[in-house]
């Protein structure tokens, strides 16, 4: 897999049925390993080590209704009320963070409400907060700390 612009970090991989499986200590079990699996897991592991994100609070894979198109948010962390408080988006390492992956994110929002949302590709990492009296974007220097922001 593609060297990340992440700290390294020791996952249980296996190979099973000629194909590539990462654990994801989220979800609890084996995920084929794409690439955008690989900087998911990544970047929330370096959310949890690095920043105090608890594991608990983040949800991948959530469920969502947007009109009336189904759609998943690869990641949604909580506070410990069990209020969204940030989405993620992720990337393949080879895919841009653009607009339209903001634009993705914030289609997303309509459902959870959050006040931030991160994009990365693995090379690249974007947290925005939303100040919802202005109704604009502050694009954040640094990730917040959980206790910050919770």
């Amino acid at each position: 897999m593609t060297q990340l612009n992440l700290p390294a970090y020791d996952f249980k991989i296996i190979k099973k049925k000629n194909k590539i499986w990462i654990f994801d200590p989220f979800r609890k079990g084996y995920f084929v390993l794409t690439p955008e699996e690989w900087v998911r897991q990544h970047f929330l592991m370096w959310l949890t080590q690095s920043f105090g994100y608890p594991e608990g609070l983040i949800a991948v894979e959530t469920s969502l209704k947007y009109n009336t198109l189904q759609m998943r948010a690869d990641a949604v962390i909580y506070n410990r009320m069990g209020k969204p408080l940030m989405i993620i988006e992720c990337k393949a390492p080879h895919v841009q963070i653009t607009e339209a992956t903001l634009e993705q994110a914030a289609r997303y929002n309509y459902s959870f409400q959050t006040q931030y949302l991160a994009l990365t590709n693995g090379m690249q990492h974007y947290c925005c907060c939303i100040d919802l009296n202005e109704k604009k974007l502050i694009y954040l220097e640094t990730f917040p700390d959980f206790n910050e922001i919770s």
